[in-house]
């Protein structure tokens, strides 16, 4: 039986699925209300199924017959919502200050200080290869598993890395830091043994910027 529009009535996501539910490619511009491509992450999270382009985009970039304008494009595949979802469990208040402070509130691509509000948790491992429930965050949580579960972000570059993350999935090869191709273990080619193999993303640059570097400059030193 198909679902009806999951959204509170009158919110911004409610309108977007109301226009959407014809399941034909809208304008992000002129047609749809949300803007931030983390909405329709959140969407498929939540079991939302979302068309997809010829290379495996969630969205399409088209002529819009509305506005005449080369624009992204989303589409409902099925108004049927899946319930087999993955679920990323919420992160405790204490424990998301305590993060920020083990990390001291630097952010993990450019080792830049930021104001806490300023920084996203992010996990290393990303939710897209997922194929089961994230299991509780305990607020208890050692700085080690701390350290080897989570990183902090800015906004944009935690959108960067989501990006990076789905084309390595689509595309089997993994993401480097820009103009270095270095991996410490392994190379570009992604070799894990299902999807959820979080051994196959060891090594690159997207999944532990802090590891990456270290081994860079232990080539590096040795070399001077």
């Amino acid at each position: 039986m198909m679902k009806k529009n999951p959204f509170k009535e009158g919110t911004t996501s409610w309108l977007d699925f109301e226009t959407m539910s014809d399941l034909q490619w809208h304008c992000t511009k002129c047609e749809l209300k949300s803007a931030q491509a983390k909405t329709w992450q959140v969407w498929r999270q939540n079991g939302i199924q979302l068309d997809q382009d010829e290379k495996g985009n969630f969205y399409k970039i088209q002529i819009c017959v509305h506005c005449e304008m080369n624009t992204v494009q989303r589409k409902l595949k099925s108004l049927e919502i899946l319930e087999d979802t993955t679920i990323r469990k919420s992160i405790p208040v204490s424990l998301a200050r305590r993060i920020k402070e083990i990390y001291k509130n630097e952010e993990a691509l450019f080792l830049r200080d930021f104001p806490p509000r300023e920084l996203e948790i992010d996990h290393k491992f990303p939710q897209i290869r997922w194929e089961k429930d994230e299991e509780e965050n305990r607020t208890t949580m050692s700085e080690d598993e701390v350290k080897s579960k989570f990183i902090l972000l800015s906004r944009s570059n935690n959108l960067l890395k989501s990006s990076q993350c789905k084309r390595c999935v689509r595309e089997g090869k993994r993401g480097s830091f820009p103009g270095i191709f270095f991996w410490y273990k392994g190379d570009e080619q992604w070799r894990g043994k299902s999807k959820s193999d979080e051994e196959g993303c060891v090594g690159c640059f997207w999944y532990d910027p802090y590891e990456w570097r270290r081994h860079l400059n232990l080539i590096v030193n040795k070399n001077i």
